[in-house]
């Protein structure tokens, strides 16, 4: 999930489906199933009430009040889903919303700073992105680089070995 405000990204409206005004969503978040427990969605800002959600195949389908046919559902097609940050479930343990790590400053272990983790790209394994000197560095989020998330703080301790070993300069 991203941010965008006080607002957490998660997901893409990719199509309709059916036509019944039925939507298809990339989901955002870890699991798809987070949906069903959400009561509303804003799609790029305008809330809907969701009538009807279901998962299949990692993706996610949603009845939206508002949303009676497929070519009302062909309107909404590329629209970002968010929801209320206040709204979200709390993450599990050792998991961080993508929101509350960017803008963070990665450093070493020493304390070295490196620069401020700017965008996560979610792939198998996320890839971070840290500016550093006006330079884009990228580094897969994999075991034994980060040692360290401190959200309150805004700062990620990475081994400098590992780091340096696998980060894209």
């Amino acid at each position: 999930m991203d941010i965008m405000g006080k607002e957490l990204i998660v997901g893409e409206v990719l199509k309709p489906q059916g036509i019944r005004g039925e939507l298809k969503l990339k989901p955002f978040t870890d699991s798809a199933e987070e949906f069903l427990s959400f009561k509303r969605i804003f799609l790029d800002g305008e809330e809907f009430k969701i009538l009807s959600a279901r998962t299949g195949g990692g993706m996610v389908y949603l009845g939206l009040r508002g949303v009676p046919d497929r070519n009302a559902a062909e309107l909404l097609r590329g629209r970002t889903a968010t929801i209320p940050r206040e709204e979200a479930p709390e993450p599990a343990e050792g998991r961080y919303y993508i929101a509350d790590l960017l803008g963070s400053e990665i450093v070493t272990e020493e304390g070295e700073p490196i620069g401020e983790l700017t965008a996560i790209r979610q792939a198998a394994t996320d890839i971070y992105t840290v500016v550093a000197a006006g330079k884009e560095i990228l580094f897969p989020a994999v075991k034994g680089v980060i040692s360290k998330i401190d959200v309150g703080n805004k700062r990620i301790e990475v081994d400098r070995k590992r780091f340096y070993e696998v980060a894209v300069l």
